[in-house]
């Protein structure tokens, strides 16, 4: 399925290359830190890594919401409800959907789960050209670029601690994890 996923997000952000490499630069991440969740979720992290902001694609937007509107077009085409929720929740999506007034989050459960820490932890330590990059100044990046009194700054104050929590559950996983 992760080829499948690749596949498909290529395809929709091939007129978005620097949101192409991102992407990409997520899931090459997230298979770094597979280990932190069970084997058989694996693919399912991989999967979700490579899709999860096909949302600002031209033929997946909807809302303007990127996460709901990624998570929609995958329902819509008959993806597994599981990815369809982690992509509708990736990186604490919820705080941003409540800063901007977007409605319809709770038609996706939110796992709250090892992969879900791990799928943000890939997002956020992956800049914008798909280059590593440390959480922090990610973090600091987004907020500069959208501005202090945006409404990416009001959910700021909750997200970016909810980023961190998950970057440090994904440490602790992968310190205890067996090696591979």
């Amino acid at each position: 399925m992760p080829a499948r996923a690749m596949g498909l997000a290529e395809s929709l952000l091939a007129e978005m290359p620097q949101r192409w490499s991102h992407s990409a630069g997520v899931a090459r991440r997230a298979a770094e830190l597979s280990g932190a969740v069970a084997p058989a979720d694996r693919d399912l992290l991989l999967c979700a890594a490579w899709l999860h902001d096909i949302g600002y694609a031209p033929a997946a937007r909807d809302t303007g919401f990127h996460p709901l509107d990624g998570a929609r077009f995958l329902r819509r085409h008959g993806w597994p409800e599981r990815l369809c929720a982690l992509v509708a929740h990736h990186s604490g999506a919820c705080f941003q959907a409540e800063a901007q007034g977007v409605t319809g989050m709770a038609e996706f459960p939110d796992e709250d789960s090892a992969v879900t820490d791990a799928l943000a932890a890939a997002d956020q330590t992956t800049g914008v050209c798909g280059e590593p990059a440390f959480l922090e100044d990610r973090l600091a990046e987004a907020l500069g670029r959208h501005g202090g009194l945006s409404v990416y700054a009001l959910a700021h104050t909750r997200r970016a601690p909810y980023l961190r929590a998950a970057a440090r559950r994904v440490g602790l996983r992968l310190a205890a994890a067996p090696a591979r």
